[in-house]
């Protein structure tokens, strides 16, 4: 798994922004909201995103994966082993959470950020 990689995928999607949060940790939101946090920044000791809350108990239950501190009340988890999964399947998560966070904000913000 590439943090790169993911990190690339998580801003190649419809209205990403970055940021550092916290004094450390690498953000990427989407209106204003997180889908997306990697850090701390330089050394990459995992990452968290938003899942369905139907997926939340069956991806905290592999190995690698487990709910994000903090945010586990609002279905994240955290990656905090870079094998736990494959890269083609992190990446569908982490579009999924940007969907999650796109769905949650106004219609009138998702039309301007979807460009309709």
């Amino acid at each position: 798994m590439s943090y790169a990689a993911l990190k690339k995928h998580a801003m190649s999607l419809p209205g990403a922004t970055e940021d550092i949060k916290w004094g450390a940790d690498w953000v990427a939101s989407v209106g204003g909201k997180m889908f997306f946090v990697g850090g701390p920044l330089p050394d990459w000791n995992g990452c968290s995103f938003k899942v369905d809350e139907h997926r939340f108990l069956e991806l905290t239950d592999m190995p690698g994966l487990e709910p994000a501190p903090y945010l586990a009340r609002v279905k994240w988890v955290k990656l905090s082993d870079p094998k736990a999964l494959p890269l083609a399947e992190l990446k569908a998560l982490v579009e999924r959470s940007h969907a999650l966070v796109l769905a949650g904000l106004t219609k009138k913000l998702q039309k301007q950020i979807l460009g309709l």
